[in-house]
Protein backbone atom coordinates (compact mmCIF):
# COMPACT_ATOMS: atom_id res chain seq x y z
CA UNK A 1 0.00 0.00 0.00
CA UNK A 2 1.24 3.48 -0.81
CA UNK A 3 0.64 6.27 2.16
CA UNK A 4 1.26 9.88 0.94
CA UNK A 5 1.91 12.43 4.18
CA UNK A 6 1.20 15.99 3.25
CA UNK A 7 3.60 17.69 5.35
CA UNK A 8 6.19 14.96 5.03
CA UNK A 9 8.68 17.85 6.31
CA UNK A 10 7.37 18.26 9.58
CA UNK A 11 8.26 17.29 12.56
CA UNK A 12 6.43 14.64 13.84
CA UNK A 13 6.40 12.77 10.77
CA UNK A 14 8.82 10.14 12.37
CA UNK A 15 6.55 9.24 14.49
CA UNK A 16 4.07 7.81 12.02
CA UNK A 17 6.59 6.06 10.76
CA UNK A 18 7.82 4.74 13.79
CA UNK A 19 4.24 3.38 13.99
CA UNK A 20 4.62 2.00 10.58
CA UNK A 21 7.98 -0.08 11.25
CA UNK A 22 6.45 -1.78 13.86
CA UNK A 23 3.66 -2.87 11.87
CA UNK A 24 4.51 -6.39 9.91
CA UNK A 25 1.12 -7.60 9.20
CA UNK A 26 0.24 -8.52 5.72
CA UNK A 27 -1.16 -5.95 3.72
CA UNK A 28 0.72 -3.12 5.57
CA UNK A 29 1.94 0.27 4.24
CA UNK A 30 5.20 -0.55 1.41
CA UNK A 31 5.62 2.96 0.71
CA UNK A 32 5.49 6.23 1.77
CA UNK A 33 5.58 9.11 0.19
CA UNK A 34 6.76 12.32 1.77
CA UNK A 35 5.47 15.75 0.35
CA UNK A 36 6.32 19.29 1.68
CA UNK A 37 6.93 22.62 -0.70
CA UNK A 38 10.11 23.00 1.66
CA UNK A 39 12.95 20.97 0.51
CA UNK A 40 15.31 21.60 2.66
CA UNK A 41 12.62 20.41 5.67
CA UNK A 42 11.80 17.08 3.93
CA UNK A 43 15.95 16.24 3.22
CA UNK A 44 16.12 16.54 7.12
CA UNK A 45 12.81 14.10 8.24
CA UNK A 46 14.29 11.73 5.15
CA UNK A 47 17.43 11.52 7.52
CA UNK A 48 15.87 10.86 10.33
CA UNK A 49 13.30 7.98 8.51
CA UNK A 50 16.58 6.48 7.44
CA UNK A 51 17.87 5.88 10.80
CA UNK A 52 14.87 5.10 12.13
CA UNK A 53 14.72 2.15 9.66
CA UNK A 54 18.30 0.93 10.05
CA UNK A 55 17.95 -2.94 10.76
CA UNK A 56 14.50 -3.06 10.08
CA UNK A 57 13.85 -5.72 7.45
CA UNK A 58 11.56 -4.46 4.60
CA UNK A 59 11.03 -1.19 6.16
CA UNK A 60 8.74 0.85 4.25
CA UNK A 61 10.46 2.63 1.19
CA UNK A 62 10.41 6.72 1.71
CA UNK A 63 10.59 8.96 -1.42
CA UNK A 64 10.18 12.74 -1.60
CA UNK A 65 8.97 15.28 -3.51
CA UNK A 66 7.63 18.76 -3.51
CA UNK A 67 5.32 18.02 -6.32
CA UNK A 68 1.56 17.54 -4.92
CA UNK A 69 0.00 16.16 -7.76
CA UNK A 70 2.72 13.36 -8.22
CA UNK A 71 2.93 12.84 -4.74
CA UNK A 72 -1.34 11.76 -4.79
CA UNK A 73 -1.26 9.80 -7.59
CA UNK A 74 -2.24 6.03 -6.92
CA UNK A 75 -2.35 6.59 -2.77
CA UNK A 76 -4.13 4.19 -1.24
CA UNK A 77 -4.14 6.68 2.06
CA UNK A 78 -3.44 10.34 2.43
CA UNK A 79 -1.99 11.57 5.75
CA UNK A 80 -2.50 15.26 6.25
CA UNK A 81 -0.19 16.95 8.59
CA UNK A 82 0.12 20.43 6.73
CA UNK A 83 0.96 23.58 8.66
CA UNK A 84 -0.07 26.81 6.46
CA UNK A 85 1.85 29.51 7.55
CA UNK A 86 4.41 27.44 8.99
CA UNK A 87 5.23 27.88 13.16
CA UNK A 88 5.75 31.91 12.35
CA UNK A 89 2.11 32.03 11.37
CA UNK A 90 1.24 30.18 14.54
CA UNK A 91 3.20 32.70 16.57
CA UNK A 92 1.87 35.74 14.70
CA UNK A 93 -1.52 34.24 15.46
CA UNK A 94 -1.11 34.20 19.20
CA UNK A 95 0.80 37.62 19.34
CA UNK A 96 -2.05 39.65 17.43
CA UNK A 97 -4.57 38.23 19.81
CA UNK A 98 -2.95 38.32 22.81
CA UNK A 99 -2.51 42.31 21.90
CA UNK A 100 -6.30 42.26 22.03
CA UNK A 101 -6.47 40.77 25.18
CA UNK A 102 -8.09 37.36 24.28
CA UNK A 103 -7.13 34.35 23.72
CA UNK A 104 -4.63 32.98 20.66
CA UNK A 105 -4.12 29.23 21.20
CA UNK A 106 -3.73 27.80 17.50
CA UNK A 107 -7.53 25.22 17.96
CA UNK A 108 -9.16 27.74 20.21
CA UNK A 109 -10.65 31.14 20.01
CA UNK A 110 -9.15 33.50 17.95
CA UNK A 111 -5.96 31.88 17.28
CA UNK A 112 -7.51 28.85 16.04
CA UNK A 113 -10.29 31.09 13.90
CA UNK A 114 -7.16 32.93 11.75
CA UNK A 115 -5.36 29.55 11.48
CA UNK A 116 -8.79 27.57 9.70
CA UNK A 117 -9.31 31.07 7.62
CA UNK A 118 -5.43 30.74 6.37
CA UNK A 119 -5.96 27.05 6.12
CA UNK A 120 -9.37 26.01 4.69
CA UNK A 121 -8.86 27.11 1.22
CA UNK A 122 -5.57 24.95 1.01
CA UNK A 123 -7.06 22.01 2.17
CA UNK A 124 -10.06 22.63 0.03
CA UNK A 125 -8.16 22.50 -2.83
CA UNK A 126 -5.80 19.02 -1.89
CA UNK A 127 -9.56 17.41 -1.16
CA UNK A 128 -10.01 18.40 -4.81
CA UNK A 129 -6.97 16.94 -6.39
CA UNK A 130 -7.60 13.76 -4.15
CA UNK A 131 -10.73 13.41 -5.93
CA UNK A 132 -9.16 13.72 -9.71
CA UNK A 133 -5.43 11.79 -9.16
CA UNK A 134 -6.42 9.42 -6.22
CA UNK A 135 -10.49 8.93 -5.92
CA UNK A 136 -10.12 5.74 -4.04
CA UNK A 137 -8.01 6.92 -1.50
CA UNK A 138 -8.97 7.63 2.37
CA UNK A 139 -7.50 10.71 3.78
CA UNK A 140 -6.97 11.10 7.04
CA UNK A 141 -6.68 14.39 8.51
CA UNK A 142 -4.63 15.84 11.48
CA UNK A 143 -4.37 19.33 10.16
CA UNK A 144 -5.50 21.85 12.60
CA UNK A 145 -7.81 22.83 13.42
CA UNK A 146 -8.92 19.18 12.73
CA UNK A 147 -12.59 19.24 12.91
CA UNK A 148 -12.90 22.17 10.99
CA UNK A 149 -10.56 21.23 7.99
CA UNK A 150 -12.08 18.07 8.20
CA UNK A 151 -15.67 19.69 7.44
CA UNK A 152 -14.49 21.79 4.87
CA UNK A 153 -12.29 18.61 2.97
CA UNK A 154 -15.40 16.35 3.52
CA UNK A 155 -17.80 18.55 1.08
CA UNK A 156 -15.81 17.52 -1.89
CA UNK A 157 -14.33 13.96 -0.15
CA UNK A 158 -17.65 12.81 1.44
CA UNK A 159 -16.85 10.12 3.88
CA UNK A 160 -13.47 9.25 2.74
CA UNK A 161 -11.98 11.97 4.90
CA UNK A 162 -11.80 11.07 8.72
CA UNK A 163 -10.27 13.35 11.38
CA UNK A 164 -8.13 12.10 13.74
CA UNK A 165 -7.18 13.16 17.13
CA UNK A 166 -4.82 12.10 20.20
CA UNK A 167 -6.41 13.97 22.97
CA UNK A 168 -9.88 11.81 23.62
CA UNK A 169 -7.53 8.94 23.11
CA UNK A 170 -4.81 9.97 26.00
CA UNK A 171 -7.88 11.27 28.15
CA UNK A 172 -9.78 7.95 28.38
CA UNK A 173 -5.94 6.21 28.55
CA UNK A 174 -5.12 8.12 32.40
CA UNK A 175 -8.83 8.05 32.94
CA UNK A 176 -9.01 4.21 32.73
CA UNK A 177 -5.19 4.09 34.39
CA UNK A 178 -6.46 5.70 37.60
CA UNK A 179 -9.38 3.27 37.82
CA UNK A 180 -6.94 0.65 37.35
CA UNK A 181 -8.39 -0.73 34.09
CA UNK A 182 -5.71 -3.85 33.40
CA UNK A 183 -6.55 -3.47 29.35
CA UNK A 184 -7.90 0.04 28.23
CA UNK A 185 -8.45 -1.53 25.06
CA UNK A 186 -11.01 -3.18 26.63
CA UNK A 187 -12.77 0.28 27.98
CA UNK A 188 -15.88 2.05 25.83
CA UNK A 189 -15.67 5.69 26.25
CA UNK A 190 -18.15 7.26 26.11
CA UNK A 191 -17.49 10.50 24.68
CA UNK A 192 -18.82 13.07 22.03
CA UNK A 193 -18.41 16.95 21.09
CA UNK A 194 -16.38 18.59 18.82
CA UNK A 195 -12.84 18.55 18.14
CA UNK A 196 -11.12 20.10 21.21
CA UNK A 197 -14.30 20.77 22.60
CA UNK A 198 -15.54 17.15 24.11
CA UNK A 199 -16.49 15.29 27.30
CA UNK A 200 -15.90 12.04 28.44
CA UNK A 201 -19.64 10.80 30.31
CA UNK A 202 -18.32 7.42 30.94
CA UNK A 203 -16.30 4.35 30.58
CA UNK A 204 -17.52 0.91 30.81
CA UNK A 205 -15.76 -2.26 31.69
CA UNK A 206 -17.26 -5.28 31.28
CA UNK A 207 -20.88 -3.08 31.16
CA UNK A 208 -20.29 -1.32 34.33
CA UNK A 209 -19.99 2.33 34.36
CA UNK A 210 -16.54 3.25 35.91
CA UNK A 211 -16.99 6.70 35.60
CA UNK A 212 -18.88 7.06 39.12
CA UNK A 213 -16.55 5.69 41.18
CA UNK A 214 -13.71 7.97 40.00
CA UNK A 215 -16.12 10.94 40.84
CA UNK A 216 -16.91 10.04 44.02
CA UNK A 217 -13.27 9.69 45.19
CA UNK A 218 -11.85 13.47 45.38
CA UNK A 219 -8.29 11.43 46.09
CA UNK A 220 -8.62 9.27 42.26
CA UNK A 221 -10.23 12.32 40.85
CA UNK A 222 -7.24 14.70 41.69
CA UNK A 223 -4.37 12.25 40.94
CA UNK A 224 -4.18 12.67 36.97
CA UNK A 225 -3.69 15.25 34.78
CA UNK A 226 -7.09 16.73 34.00
CA UNK A 227 -8.08 16.20 37.73
CA UNK A 228 -5.17 18.68 38.30
CA UNK A 229 -5.99 20.89 35.80
CA UNK A 230 -9.54 21.56 36.13
CA UNK A 231 -9.94 20.75 39.92
CA UNK A 232 -11.84 18.43 41.42
CA UNK A 233 -14.78 20.25 42.82
CA UNK A 234 -15.72 21.73 39.21
CA UNK A 235 -15.37 18.02 37.72
CA UNK A 236 -17.93 16.54 39.63
CA UNK A 237 -20.32 19.77 39.47
CA UNK A 238 -19.96 18.75 35.93
CA UNK A 239 -20.33 15.18 36.39
CA UNK A 240 -17.58 14.54 33.50
CA UNK A 241 -14.40 14.85 32.29
CA UNK A 242 -13.70 17.71 30.18
CA UNK A 243 -11.16 17.40 27.27
CA UNK A 244 -7.88 19.45 28.07
CA UNK A 245 -8.68 22.26 25.42
CA UNK A 246 -11.81 23.23 27.72
CA UNK A 247 -9.39 24.66 30.18
CA UNK A 248 -8.89 27.51 27.86
CA UNK A 249 -12.96 27.93 27.91
CA UNK A 250 -13.49 26.97 31.80
CA UNK A 251 -10.25 29.28 32.69
CA UNK A 252 -10.49 31.83 30.27
CA UNK A 253 -9.28 34.74 31.96
CA UNK A 254 -6.35 32.67 33.92
CA UNK A 255 -5.04 31.20 30.50
CA UNK A 256 -4.86 34.43 28.82
CA UNK A 257 -3.53 35.86 31.82
CA UNK A 258 -1.04 33.50 31.60
CA UNK A 259 0.05 33.43 27.98
CA UNK A 260 0.68 37.62 28.29
CA UNK A 261 2.68 36.74 30.99
CA UNK A 262 4.51 33.64 29.91
CA UNK A 263 8.64 34.48 28.35
CA UNK A 264 7.20 33.31 25.06
CA UNK A 265 4.37 31.78 23.47
CA UNK A 266 4.22 27.93 22.91
CA UNK A 267 4.57 29.04 19.32
CA UNK A 268 7.17 31.22 19.48
CA UNK A 269 8.88 28.73 21.79
CA UNK A 270 8.11 25.54 18.94
CA UNK A 271 9.45 28.08 16.18
CA UNK A 272 12.83 28.77 17.84
CA UNK A 273 13.28 24.99 19.07
CA UNK A 274 12.30 23.15 15.10
CA UNK A 275 14.41 26.39 14.08
CA UNK A 276 17.60 24.65 15.80
CA UNK A 277 16.69 21.34 14.95
CA UNK A 278 16.04 21.48 10.84
CA UNK A 279 19.63 23.86 11.47
CA UNK A 280 21.19 21.24 13.39
CA UNK A 281 20.08 19.07 10.19
CA UNK A 282 22.05 20.85 7.76
CA UNK A 283 24.80 19.35 9.60
CA UNK A 284 25.67 15.86 7.31
CA UNK A 285 27.63 14.69 10.67
CA UNK A 286 24.69 14.98 13.14
CA UNK A 287 22.80 12.23 14.31
CA UNK A 288 19.67 12.82 13.30
CA UNK A 289 17.36 10.38 14.76
CA UNK A 290 19.36 11.45 18.21
CA UNK A 291 18.82 14.68 18.11
CA UNK A 292 15.24 14.52 16.98
CA UNK A 293 14.15 12.47 19.98
CA UNK A 294 15.99 14.93 22.20
CA UNK A 295 13.70 17.61 20.59
CA UNK A 296 10.88 15.30 20.61
CA UNK A 297 11.26 14.79 24.50
CA UNK A 298 11.38 18.63 25.33
CA UNK A 299 8.90 19.33 23.29
CA UNK A 300 6.09 16.92 24.60
CA UNK A 301 7.25 17.78 28.33
CA UNK A 302 6.50 21.24 27.95
CA UNK A 303 2.88 20.58 26.48
CA UNK A 304 -0.26 23.02 27.98
CA UNK A 305 2.82 24.23 30.27
CA UNK A 306 0.91 27.57 30.79
CA UNK A 307 -2.63 25.99 31.44
CA UNK A 308 -0.91 23.39 34.24
CA UNK A 309 1.07 26.26 35.34
CA UNK A 310 -2.01 28.43 36.39
CA UNK A 311 -4.03 25.16 37.52
CA UNK A 312 -0.55 24.43 39.69
CA UNK A 313 -0.82 20.82 38.26
CA UNK A 314 2.85 20.04 38.27
CA UNK A 315 4.87 18.45 35.63
CA UNK A 316 3.43 16.10 33.22
CA UNK A 317 3.52 12.34 34.07
CA UNK A 318 5.66 10.21 32.35
CA UNK A 319 3.12 7.70 30.93
CA UNK A 320 2.06 11.19 28.83
CA UNK A 321 5.05 11.99 26.98
CA UNK A 322 4.65 9.31 24.36
CA UNK A 323 1.89 11.17 21.92
CA UNK A 324 -0.52 8.75 20.29
CA UNK A 325 -1.72 10.25 17.37
CA UNK A 326 0.73 7.86 14.75
CA UNK A 327 -1.05 4.52 16.83
CA UNK A 328 -4.61 6.05 16.51
CA UNK A 329 -3.98 7.16 12.52
CA UNK A 330 -2.22 3.31 11.82
CA UNK A 331 -5.16 1.95 13.69
CA UNK A 332 -7.89 3.92 11.08
CA UNK A 333 -5.86 2.64 8.17
CA UNK A 334 -5.50 -1.45 9.74
CA UNK A 335 -8.69 -1.10 10.34
CA UNK A 336 -9.96 0.16 6.49
CA UNK A 337 -7.29 -1.73 4.57
CA UNK A 338 -7.92 -4.88 6.00
CA UNK A 339 -11.29 -4.92 7.71
CA UNK A 340 -10.09 -5.05 10.91
CA UNK A 341 -13.13 -4.04 12.51
CA UNK A 342 -12.15 -1.22 15.47
CA UNK A 343 -13.28 1.40 17.55
CA UNK A 344 -12.10 4.77 17.27
CA UNK A 345 -13.07 8.02 18.29
CA UNK A 346 -12.96 10.57 15.35
CA UNK A 347 -13.97 13.30 13.67
CA UNK A 348 -16.56 12.19 11.04
CA UNK A 349 -20.03 13.56 9.70
CA UNK A 350 -22.93 14.05 12.38
CA UNK A 351 -25.19 11.96 10.23
CA UNK A 352 -27.79 11.51 12.83
CA UNK A 353 -25.97 11.23 16.23
CA UNK A 354 -26.54 14.45 17.55
CA UNK A 355 -29.98 15.83 16.83
CA UNK A 356 -28.62 19.46 17.55
CA UNK A 357 -26.18 19.38 14.70
CA UNK A 358 -27.05 18.88 10.92
CA UNK A 359 -25.90 15.69 9.35
CA UNK A 360 -23.25 17.27 7.76
CA UNK A 361 -21.91 18.79 10.67
CA UNK A 362 -18.63 17.18 11.73
CA UNK A 363 -18.50 15.89 15.07
CA UNK A 364 -15.58 13.69 17.13
CA UNK A 365 -17.23 10.40 18.52
CA UNK A 366 -16.74 6.59 18.98
CA UNK A 367 -17.06 5.12 15.61
CA UNK A 368 -17.21 1.47 14.47
CA UNK A 369 -14.51 0.94 11.66
CA UNK A 370 -14.12 -0.98 8.77
CA UNK A 371 -13.73 -1.75 5.13
CA UNK A 372 -16.48 0.59 4.33
CA UNK A 373 -14.90 3.70 6.30
CA UNK A 374 -15.80 5.04 10.24
CA UNK A 375 -19.57 5.22 11.66
CA UNK A 376 -20.54 7.28 14.15
CA UNK A 377 -22.33 5.28 17.39
CA UNK A 378 -25.51 6.62 18.27
CA UNK A 379 -24.82 9.03 21.96
CA UNK A 380 -27.12 10.48 24.37
CA UNK A 381 -27.81 13.93 24.16
CA UNK A 382 -25.66 16.20 25.78
CA UNK A 383 -26.19 18.12 28.92
CA UNK A 384 -27.83 21.69 28.04
CA UNK A 385 -24.46 23.37 28.81
CA UNK A 386 -22.46 21.22 26.47
CA UNK A 387 -24.85 21.51 23.81
CA UNK A 388 -24.74 25.78 23.69
CA UNK A 389 -20.79 25.54 23.74
CA UNK A 390 -20.99 23.08 20.91
CA UNK A 391 -23.89 24.83 19.17
CA UNK A 392 -21.94 28.24 19.31
CA UNK A 393 -18.54 27.00 18.64
CA UNK A 394 -20.15 25.09 15.34
CA UNK A 395 -21.64 28.19 14.27
CA UNK A 396 -18.25 29.89 14.22
CA UNK A 397 -16.93 27.30 12.44
CA UNK A 398 -19.49 27.71 9.44
CA UNK A 399 -18.78 31.10 9.40
CA UNK A 400 -14.77 30.87 8.73
CA UNK A 401 -15.91 28.45 6.22
CA UNK A 402 -18.33 30.48 4.24
CA UNK A 403 -15.71 33.12 4.62
CA UNK A 404 -13.13 31.28 3.21
CA UNK A 405 -15.60 30.08 0.24
CA UNK A 406 -16.23 33.66 -0.75
CA UNK A 407 -13.82 35.86 0.52
CA UNK A 408 -16.20 38.01 2.75
CA UNK A 409 -13.92 40.27 5.01
CA UNK A 410 -17.52 40.75 6.80
CA UNK A 411 -18.06 37.01 7.01
CA UNK A 412 -14.82 36.94 8.75
CA UNK A 413 -15.31 39.25 11.11
CA UNK A 414 -18.73 37.77 12.29
CA UNK A 415 -16.59 34.43 12.94
CA UNK A 416 -14.49 36.55 15.28
CA UNK A 417 -17.07 38.29 17.07
CA UNK A 418 -19.49 34.80 17.62
CA UNK A 419 -16.95 32.89 19.11
CA UNK A 420 -17.47 32.66 23.10
CA UNK A 421 -14.12 33.65 23.44
CA UNK A 422 -13.73 37.04 21.86
CA UNK A 423 -15.90 39.29 23.77
CA UNK A 424 -16.48 42.51 21.74
CA UNK A 425 -17.20 43.18 17.88
CA UNK A 426 -14.38 45.94 18.37
CA UNK A 427 -12.03 43.75 18.99
CA UNK A 428 -13.07 41.19 16.26
CA UNK A 429 -12.44 43.61 13.81
CA UNK A 430 -8.89 44.71 15.07
CA UNK A 431 -8.09 41.02 15.44
CA UNK A 432 -9.67 40.54 11.52
CA UNK A 433 -7.23 44.08 10.58
CA UNK A 434 -3.98 42.52 12.45
CA UNK A 435 -4.59 39.02 11.21
CA UNK A 436 -4.72 40.41 7.35
CA UNK A 437 -1.72 42.70 7.91
CA UNK A 438 0.65 39.68 8.97
CA UNK A 439 -0.78 36.89 6.81
CA UNK A 440 0.09 36.92 3.12
CA UNK A 441 -2.20 34.24 3.21
CA UNK A 442 -5.51 35.97 4.09
CA UNK A 443 -5.01 38.39 1.36
CA UNK A 444 -8.21 37.04 -0.44
CA UNK A 445 -10.73 38.61 2.40
CA UNK A 446 -11.87 41.79 1.02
Amino acid sequence: MKLTILGGGGFRVPLVYGALLQDHAEGRVTHVVLHDPDAARLSAVTRVLAEQAAGVPDAPEVTATTDLDEALRGADFVFSAIRVGGLEGRANDERVALAEGVLGQETVGAGGIAYGLRTVPVAVDIARRVARLAPDAWVINFTNPAGLVTEAMSRHLGDRVIGICDSPVGLGRRIARVLGVKNPGEAWIDYVGLNHLGWVRGLRVAGRDELPRLLADPDLLGSFEEGKLFGVDWLRSLGAIPNEYLHYYYFNREAVRAYQQAEKTRGAFLHDQQARFYAEMRNPDAPAWKVWDQTRAEREATYMAENRETAGAGERDEDDLSGGYEKVALALMRAIARDERTTLILNVRNQRTLSVLDTDAVIEVPCLVDANGAHPVTVDPLPGHATGLVCAVKAVEREVLAAADSGSRATAVKAFALHPLVDSVTVARRLVEGYTEVHPGLAYLR
